[in-house]
């Protein structure tokens, strides 16, 4: 940490908050893990014990490398730390195998590599406008953004008891929109493509970068009233940013397009063959669709007007990643939501392109696509809301109706990952640190807008405050009913329909506010 302390230039309090989330991963670290924990694990494997050629082909483990180059050579030079704590880990052999110093080394992994986050944050920071700062220390801008995005409920439970990478890949996110705020536009491409060669998933966010860097880089100015300038045009910036792209993509993709792989590649990252949900559903747009076909084919069978010899086997609460067709409602198919997704980006990049806004514009049409690809992509992860709320933070301490959005979104979708940690000694450990840091959120952001109206409407708080009652009903109540065993799916049905409300209402809020924004008047050499 003493590093960190001399990267923060002197802010003790930066480097205390980092220090003191840092301990909290180390206890986290005898908790519950999930499936995650041994598909990375096997990619260990994969990649120490196979050769190139053979690391998307392997299939011994149901948890096939499907991630991209750069992430495979992570966990291949994350394998050559491994071999030092417990060699055993490393052979593709040994299926689901765990052991104190495999918990240890993996655990402390995502811990490590938890700096490039702490830095990100850090440079965050820097593009934070200090105006309303207060005269404590804790009712800084910056102070607050801090503790938003170092102890992060969801990345907390996400990465260091469920068990994934999420922090240094959002860290690589963070720290490219920070350059686009300090006018580093090659640094922020470089980072963020890097970042695609990470993990896929930040295509979702993709439409924001491309059309801000062509808007406001190869466009070098604009006219008095903010439209282009369209003899500002610099080829020079558009080859250099195609350089940039070209290199790195030649870089992770260029061996398998000499072993003639990239099919298979290609396979391994886009398996449509998943159905449209996952095992449990993520709180969008076709959970609420899906819960209303499921509604429907309860009814329909209580009313016997469903065969229930034609229902389809395959259940979207199995837990099983597989195929299905509901049962009432038509079938999506993934052309579908492609073009759903589509459509709902289409007005936020229309924006960013006709009324530009600078780096603040840029982030809210980043959010807003990470949101519309939430709300309509194909096979969602629940943990994909992590896309939208962490970039979320650096606007909730800019203005008063970007905190309310960032506080109904956040909430809720920290709720929606409950369901993630399901065994009981877990359970009190999720409802604290939830609890502590809603409470947080929420009163630090009261404190930073006081002088402005109220973050919620009587609604808005009456549909948070009912997050207590749900909570209740599905740990404590449900589990002891009749109904247990023959609707089991009602607490995943209940808490994702419920979530997907709340997530819904902040994604439209989000977007009104962007579509009746101004736009920014005066002409800027970037």
């Amino acid at each position: 940490m003493a590093a960190l302390g001399i990267a923060t230039g002197g802010s003790n309090w930066f480097s205390a908050l980092a220090l003191g989330v840092t301990l909290l991963k180390c206890l986290l670290i005898p908790t519950y893990h999930s499936t995650d924990f041994e598909v990375h694990r096997n990619w260990l494997a994969i990649t120490h014990s196979l050769p190139i050629s053979q690391w998307y082909y392997e299939a011994t483990s149901e948890w096939t490398l499907d991630y991209p180059p750069f992430f495979a050579w992570f966990e291949y030079a994350l394998s050559h730390v491994a071999k030092y704590f417990d060699q055993e880990m490393l052979n593709v052999r040994n299926l689901n195998y765990s052991s104190s110093r495999t918990l240890l080394f993996q655990r402390f992994s995502v811990i490590f590599t938890d700096a490039l986050f702490v830095y990100a944050v850090h440079e965050c920071c820097k593009c934070i406008d200090g105006k309303k700062a207060g005269k404590e220390l804790t009712e800084k801008p910056k102070f607050i953004l801090s503790v938003l995005l170092l102890w992060n409920f969801g990345l907390l439970i996400v990465d260091h008891i469920h068990f994934q990478y999420n922090g240094f890949l959002s860290g690589l996110m963070l720290l490219s929109i920070a350059r686009f705020f300090q006018k580093r536009h090659m640094e922020g491409a470089f980072l963020f493509a890097v970042l695609l060669h990470f993990k896929h998933i930040y295509l979702y966010v993709a439409p924001a970068y491309g059309v801000y860097l062509l808007r406001s880089y190869c466009f070098t100015a604009n006219k008095p009233d903010g439209s282009i300038r369209w003899n500002s045009f610099s080829f020079v910036r558009l080859i250099s940013l195609g350089l940039i792209v070209f290199l790195v993509s030649a870089l992770s993709l260029g061996p398998f397009l000499a072993l003639n792989q990239l099919p298979q590649v290609f396979s391994r990252l886009f398996p449509f063959k998943r159905g449209l949900c996952h095992a449990y559903w993520a709180p969008n747009f076709w959970a609420l669709y899906s819960a209303l076909d499921k509604v429907l084919s309860v009814i329909g069978l209580e009313l016997k007007l469903l065969d229930p010899n034609k229902i389809p086997k395959a259940s979207m609460t199995s837990g099983l990643v597989q195929q299905f067709q509901h049962t009432v409602l038509p079938s999506v198919t993934p052309l579908a939501t492609f073009i759903c997704t589509l459509i709902a980006m289409l007005p936020s990049v229309f924006c960013l392109w006709f009324k530009p806004q600078g780096p603040r514009g840029f982030l809210r049409c980043l959010i807003l696509c990470a949101l519309s690809s939430f709300m309509f992509g194909w096979h969602v992860h629940e943990k994909a809301i992590l896309l939208a709320v962490l970039p979320m933070s650096l606007l909730s301490v800019g203005k008063a109706v970007d905190a309310s959005i960032f506080l109904i979104l956040t909430t809720t979708g920290h709720y929606s990952l409950f369901p993630l940690l399901f065994t009981a000694p877990e359970l009190p450990i999720k409802i604290v640190l939830m609890l502590l840091f809603t409470t947080y959120s929420i009163s630090s952001l009261k404190t930073l807008f006081r002088k402005e109206k109220p973050l919620f409407t009587w609604m808005e708080t009456f549909y948070l405050l009912g997050l207590g009652p749900l909570e209740v009903f599905c740990e404590f109540v449900f589990p002891f009913t009749s109904w247990n065993l023959k609707y089991p799916f009602i607490p995943l049905l209940l808490t994702s329909v419920y979530c997907a409300v709340g997530i819904t209402y902040a994604w439209l809020k989000l977007y009104v506010s962007v579509l009746t924004d101004p736009p920014v008047g005066k002409t800027k050499k970037q």
